[in-house]
């Protein structure tokens, strides 16, 4: 039984390292935030930039370190995604960052959060090879989102976050390639 898990544990990482190896470069993302049971929108435009983080890399390392993990232990593939974004309706600057991304089996360990700037852990899991579903549980919220390469000029996102079994906001992504 331990061999099955661990192959399909290797399975999810290679499907993952695919997928952020087919996300590298500059996208152009469009988004809507949904907050419920209202309804209230803000609309977001985004300039993203990812790169894919190799085994042992320094960023990894790093990673693993903040979460603790033992020095035998490494974090086998990873992205960096850097980010400036921008409210369309006010043309306001809303945020600026980046964030890391690690995984091992089926876990991605991030720097970061949606919510909060403390390191978290999702886990992941990949219905088709280029569809990828995340869940992350922190502070009494959960957030449930879907990645999905479309050919490879396109991707979308969607995000849910929930807070005691009530949805709170729907994101909803359209991310173009630019470079």
């Amino acid at each position: 039984m331990t061999s099955q898990i661990k192959l399909t544990q290797t399975a999810d990482e290679s499907l993952l390292a695919e997928f952020f190896q087919e996300s590298v470069g500059k996208w152009h993302s469009e988004r809507r935030y949904y907050t419920l049971p209202d309804g209230e929108t803000k609309e977001m435009v985004s300039l993203i930039t990812i790169r894919f983080l190799t085994q042992g890399c320094d960023e990894l390392q790093k990673l693993a370190q903040m979460h603790s993990l033992p020095d035998t232990v490494s974090l086998v593939c990873g992205a960096e995604v850097i980010w400036e974004s921008e409210n369309t309706v006010t043309g306001r600057k809303e945020s600026k960052g980046s964030t890391l991304f690690g995984a091992l089996g089926n876990i991605l360990y991030r720097d970061r959060g949606f919510a909060t700037t403390k390191p978290v852990t999702a886990e992941y899991h990949f219905p088709n090879p280029k569809t990828l579903c995340l869940r992350t549980e922190y502070n009494g919220s959960v957030f449930e989102e879907e990645l999905k390469l479309i050919g490879s000029k396109y991707r979308t996102r969607q995000s849910i976050i929930s807070r005691a079994g009530e949805q709170l906001m729907i994101g909803q992504y359209l991310e173009k390639r630019v470079d």
